[in-house]
């Protein structure tokens, strides 16, 4: 048992009723917490629940208790807080199960999944901030901080690609172009990495659990849907998206969150998604190298085949396109494997 599982388990074993509770590992996931399931006992049964395990030195917690606290109390599907201590990194949550929604997905259930998850999302972008502590500004520094780790980690350090000037400054457009559709958005509660292994399908609810929301910012009204329906880990057929994105304006639009008709919103969306694929291509080539987690390797060919079809539809980024499917998809292919097309339909 390593030292931090003896601590936590001593931390827990300090609650009533977990006084012999051992911590079984659950998962851990692309930072450097770690999950555990946990029970405690009672006169016939016993209860799941979970333990986290956020080392301060690498991964402060008390944006999680802070924001989670605040939405849980706000009737979001956030697992309910019961023990924290944040000094040490440990948490006490409540357990929503195993049943992410990624390995629940069908072609038959995505319809129902899917509106139960864009139904939560709008729930949360009309939250306001926790109280005496207000949300980061997705800003221009976040946005070009984000894109850079394509360049950076993926484009020169997993691919050893060496830039010249006239391809850092068509990179440096791009990211300009798409910083400045960003920043154009209306700014709702963005939870920042909303998509199917954030998701929990759980019993008797049609609603999904929604966890991994520390990171949460103010920033455009069309970010999380992108990460959900964008999805680095899935991928459906394009009318598939459109009407699911069809429906989430009409919602959203509704809601009062923005004006936009259906052409700029779709805009909006597709420049965005560009965005965020940049910063998850680059942060998988980035887990692989320093983390030493090669299995996100899997997900750049998905993830970079987004990038392809959204610069294909966009006149302003042909050059950034015709580049990539020039230089960066061979090399790829090359080290890693197939870039999709967008006939790779079902997850």
């Amino acid at each position: 048992m390593d030292n931090r599982l003896q601590m936590l388990t001593a931390w827990v074993r300090q609650f009533p009723g977990f006084e012999n509770a051992d911590a079984e590992p659950v998962s851990g996931d692309a930072s450097f917490r770690r999950y555990f399931r946990t029970f405690k006992a009672t006169s016939d049964s016993s209860t799941p629940f979970i333990v986290m395990d956020s080392p301060p030195e690498q991964e402060d917690c008390k944006p999680f208790v802070t924001i989670g606290r605040h939405w849980h109390q706000a009737g979001i599907a956030v697992p309910q807080i019961f023990e924290a201590d944040p000094i040490r990194g440990f948490l006490l949550l409540e357990d929503f199960g195993d049943q992410l929604m990624l390995g629940q997905l069908t072609p038959s259930n995505a319809n129902a999944l899917y509106q139960g998850a864009l139904d939560e999302l709008i729930l949360i972008q009309q939250l306001p901030a926790p109280p005496d502590s207000p949300l980061p500004i997705y800003d221009t520094a976040l946005l070009n901080r984000e894109m850079m780790l394509f360049r950076d980690w993926l484009l020169e350090g997993y691919l050893r690609l060496e830039l010249d000037n006239v391809e850092k400054s068509m990179l440096d457009t791009t990211f300009a172009l798409l910083r400045e559709s960003a920043l154009a958005q209306p700014r709702v509660t963005v939870h920042r990495d909303y998509h199917s292994r954030n998701l929990l399908v759980r019993e008797h609810s049609s609603r999904p659990g929604v966890i991994d929301f520390q990171d949460a910012v103010s920033g455009p009204v069309t970010y999380d849907a992108v990460s959900l329906l964008k999805d680095c880990y899935v991928q459906w057929p394009e009318e598939q998206i459109c009407e699911w994105l069809n429906a989430f304006r009409e919602q959203t639009l509704d809601a009062g969150l923005h004006r936009a008709d259906r052409d700029t919103f779709r805009q909006w969306f597709e420049l965005m998604g560009m965005q965020r694929h940049l910063k998850a291509a680059g942060i998988f080539a980035r887990l692989a190298m320093r983390d030493n987690k090669p299995r996100y390797l899997e997900d750049i060919p998905r993830t970079v085949s987004y990038l392809l079809a959204a610069s294909k539809r966009q006149q302003a980024l042909r050059h950034f396109h015709e580049w990539l499917l020039a230089v960066a998809v061979p090399r790829i292919e090359d080290l890693i494997g197939p870039v999709p097309g967008q006939e790779t339909l079902a997850p």
